[in-house]
């Protein structure tokens, strides 16, 4: 018999300052550490606390209702902004950390991807991986060939990194992926703009598959599902009653070379089915719109049945043949 109350792996509440001041993020590259300055001056204090919690994979419902999933949308065409869904201020916002395998691996490096992006805004996610690692706790978000979702909420907002082109802020192709590591000093100073008074973000961090070949297949399309599912289902069981809003975008669709497409699908049916109330998606730009508003069409036809076996959803989204892409290198 499924526990009707899941619980998580692991559990536990850091108070940032400390946190901060006895784990600090171990920063190798020179411009994550012209960030980090900007971002944390001398004499920074760091408020409230730190929730973590690590997840087990969570059972996916027998049936899907997909009625109103293709609805509950909000799609920008920009990276995170970080500011609540429109007419959904009241709910608890999660904003999901396109994550490795391994949590936060590659924050200190010269990388800027989505991942590493999130933890220079927010410092102090690597300061709670170095403690993780002090207590010799497991920093992953997969283990054993299962998802074992990471969620983080209350961690400081502290700066804002623009990573768009402009050539007049020493910035000709922007700072996103590998070209952080290769811009000048004075580029990266000039992109990051310091929040005063910091905000506050909750965090789902969640790893997809990456690097397969062809057409997904049915375990691949399970897998993926499930993934997203506990992730979501975590943070509508963290948001202590209040309607929950997820925050993505095209999760898995750069480094690990996922398909657009299908993996707005399911993270839209996996936001339907584990309770989510609203998802508002990025695309970066406008031109990016194309795919996820695809995903939504075949949402919308499929929810013309409105419930589907869960199995049923994994061999009618495998029937449309939807295919690997290919890693964008960073």
């Amino acid at each position: 018999m499924t526990d009707p109350t899941p619980r998580p792996l692991q559990r536990d509440t850091f108070p940032a300052h400390r946190l901060m001041t006895e784990h600090p993020p171990v920063l190798h590259d020179p411009n994550k550490r012209i960030v980090f300055e900007v971002a944390c001056p001398p004499g920074t204090v760091h408020e409230g606390e730190i929730g973590y919690s690590r997840w087990p994979t969570l059972p996916l419902p027998d049936a899907i209702a997909l009625d109103g999933a293709a609805e509950r949308v909000e799609v920008r065409a920009s990276v995170y902004e970080y500011r609540p869904a429109t007419g959904a201020e009241h709910a608890v916002q999660w904003h999901v950390n396109f994550a490795d395998p391994r949590l936060f691996t590659a924050y200190g490096t010269g990388l800027f991807a989505q991942d590493e992006m999130q933890v220079a805004e927010h410092p102090a996610l690597g300061a709670l991986r170095e403690a993780l690692h002090a207590r010799r706790w497991a920093t992953l978000t997969e283990e054993r060939g299962r998802a074992t979702p990471v969620l983080v909420t209350g961690v400081e907002r502290r700066c804002v990194v623009q990573i768009d082109a402009n050539q007049a802020e020493l910035r000709p192709a922007g700072l996103y992926g590998n070209k952080f590591m290769l811009a000048k000093g004075e580029a990266v100073r000039r992109a990051t703009v310091r929040l005063e008074p910091p905000t506050k973000s909750n965090l789902i961090a969640i790893a997809a598959l990456r690097g397969g070949r062809g057409a997904y297949t049915a375990r691949e399309i399970g897998y993926l599902l499930a993934t997203a599912y506990s992730g979501f289902r975590a943070a509508v069981l963290e948001s202590g009653g209040a309607p929950a809003v997820v925050h993505t975008g095209y999760w898995g669709c750069g480094a690990f070379g996922g398909n657009r497409v299908l993996m707005s699908l399911l993270q839209l049916v996996a936001a339907r089915a584990a309770g989510v109330e609203r998802v508002v998606f990025y695309t970066v730009a406008a031109g990016g719109r194309a795919e996820v508003g695809l995903a939504v069409e075949k949402v919308r036809r499929m929810s013309e049945a409105n419930d589907i076996a869960t199995p049923a959803f994994i061999e009618r989204t495998l029937a449309m043949g939807l295919r690997w892409g290919a890693s964008d290198g960073n």
